[in-house]
């Protein structure tokens, strides 16, 4: 079977998701075990993969996605901590009376609030929880929804404590080992594969970095133009003073953790200190537009801005402890992750080496997976401080109950879709084993068949190409972390056929996959359930789209220059 139609093969279960869920609006739960079961009868028809194997790669794929799944877990069970203890309303207090410029409260809820917990939390979570707190400080429902969405980007390659690059890459460490074995490449700038995870993310803060400037204008005038009383760009532009004092505040910090210590705590500690620095900078009136602007009255307001849940006219905020008190187990994760992600410090080694090993499953030698099982942040910090703010917050029995109940039930649809996303990933890379027993015809995996059919195509030009792949990734499977698990043996095959530095290649696969966020099908049902707007998910991906182009446009002009002008020594 030639290389083309086997590339053809590789490609049915993505337009089979493609198809289901957004031609016919199918969930994800239905879409991605279809999507399986497509990817594994091409395994098993084109392939001529055995059918035991086959089933160990897929076992192989849950094992790893339970490890994706323990995050997701922690992420929620602080969200719903913190929600029933009373220190999420303080928080939506303190925020909302910061500053009454819509435009302000943009920034600081929708670009650095949600940039901080998407370092710490990732998976979608920024999103639904910045939008609603946008709703109740007067926001058409509309426009929290993608504000949110589009912000919900630059921040996402380091989502979840760097798990897009730590997990999302993990197939390429063999790939990794193998070239720096070899030697026999110019400007080898890894090691190992530690450092290779260290390298993609210093690449990828220099691929958002220019849109870290640009999303905020941009956003600011979208916001102006489409929801504002006079219809003008300009009345967001005119905030663009304040958009470029919170880049500065979040870049800084971004680039010197993702260059001096590592991809997992540029968005978190970014976020986190960048919301420090500008919400002193909003009191104390600095960079602020001298006049404030607002979205009118909402009687004016289009109907299609507007939702089923109220605006805040019909929600009011308490403060039920200080804000010190109600941010305290974000500062409590933050603490807890520099100190088990610092290896100078010893804790990561301890943590790391805690593993339940699954190995040679169903007696297939090299098809094994592990669950890190105390080094994942679901486990410590998330779940732990969750438990520790039931003790800070006074937490009533009746309310821990709420929250873990909650917790566990919103962990269905997740469970279902990334069990067969993964496990599809995972027949994915393993289709080209090379053991003739396994792989009689000796044909390459899936990710490489359709690099070698789509290199003969594309051309020097795929650096402009490579990061609308990780979007179309995040848009389909609904996370950057499973769109690098499938697509990035596929971005370094493609950099390997036309001989492009692959580290570079492989960031922009990155960069795509969390500029993916703002037009993934799974963030905008979210973000309509918590706002009131189920059923207006394709007006919502009308408008994000156009952002996403423009990202792309970007990050593929920086790549660019990275592989033919400034880095022409790198492979």
């Amino acid at each position: 079977m030639s290389i083309p139609v086997l590339a053809l093969v590789a490609l049915l279960p993505i337009l089979v998701a493609l198809v289901l869920m957004v031609g016919m609006n199918w969930p994800s739960t239905k879409a991605m075990p279809l999507a399986f079961l497509t990817c594994a009868l091409g395994a098993i028809g084109a392939w001529n993969l055995p059918i035991g194997y086959v089933a160990a790669l897929s076992i192989q794929g849950v094992i790893t996605a339970i490890g994706v799944l323990i995050i997701v877990f922690g992420a929620i069970i602080i969200l719903y901590t913190l929600k029933y203890s009373g220190g999420m309303e303080t928080i939506q207090y303190g925020m909302q009376n910061i500053s009454r410029d819509k435009r302000i409260q943009a920034i600081i809820i929708g670009y650095m609030f949600a940039a901080f917990i998407e370092g710490a939390a990732g998976f979608g979570t920024p999103a639904a929880l910045a939008a609603p707190l946008l709703l109740s400080l007067g926001f058409p429902p509309l426009a929290a929804a993608v504000i949110c969405l589009v912000f919900n980007s630059f921040c996402v390659s380091f989502g979840a404590v760097g798990t897009p690059i730590l997990f999302g890459l993990k197939f390429l460490e063999p790939l990794v080992k193998t070239t720096v074995e070899a030697g026999t490449i110019v400007g080898l700038n890894f090691t190992d594969y530690a450092s290779f995870a260290k390298v993609i993310g210093q690449w990828v803060t220099m691929m958002h970095g220019p849109m870290i400037f640009i999303l905020p204008i941009f956003m600011l005038g979208f916001l102006t133009r489409f929801f504002g009383q006079k219809k003008s760009w300009s009345e967001g532009f005119a905030a663009w003073q304040f958009c470029v004092f919170a880049a500065v505040a979040f870049i800084v910090p971004y680039l010197g953790f993702a260059w001096l210590v590592g991809p997992e705590f540029p968005s978190l500690i970014g976020g986190l200190v960048g919301l420090g620095i500008i919400v002193a900078g909003a009191k104390a009136g600095f960079c602020v537009p001298k006049e404030s602007w607002d979205f009118g009255p909402q009687s004016t307001w289009d109907a299609a801005w507007t939702g089923t849940i109220a605006t805040s006219t019909n929600t009011v905020f308490k403060a039920h402890m200080s804000q010190f008190k109600a941010w305290l187990p974000y500062i409590l994760i933050g603490a807890i992750l520099v100190v088990t992600r610092i290896p100078a410090l010893g804790l990561k080694a301890i943590l790391a080496a805690q593993k339940i090993p699954f190995t040679d499953l169903l007696g297939y030698k090299g098809v094994s997976a592990s669950i890190d099982y105390l080094y994942l942040p679901g486990t410590i910090p998330f779940t732990l401080v969750a438990l520790l703010t039931i003790l800070i917050h006074g937490m009533k029995g009746e309310d821990v109950k709420r929250a873990w109940t909650e917790s566990f039930a919103k962990m269905k649809a997740p469970t279902i879709a990334l069990f067969a996303a993964v496990a599809l990933v995972s027949i994915f890379r393993g289709s080209g084993v090379a053991d003739i027993a396994l792989n009689p015809n000796s044909y390459p995996s899936m990710p490489l068949a359709m690099a070698k059919t789509v290199a003969a195509f594309a051309g020097n030009a795929w650096p402009m190409l490579a990061s609308y792949v990780g979007g179309l990734g995040a848009f389909i499977t609904g996370s950057n972390t499973v769109s690098d698990l499938l697509f990035a043996e596929f971005q370094w095959g493609v950099a390997q056929q036309l001989e492009l530095p692959r580290q570079i290649i492989v960031a922009a696969q990155v960069a795509g996959g969390a500029m993916g966020n703002m037009v993934c099908i799974h963030n905008i049902v979210a973000v309509c359930a918590v706002t009131g707007l189920i059923g207006r998910e394709g007006m919502i991906l009308k408008r994000t789209f156009w952002p996403f182009v423009l990202y792309g446009i970007v990050v593929g002009i920086v790549a660019s220059l990275m592989s033919f002008v400034f880095l022409p020594h790198l492979f």
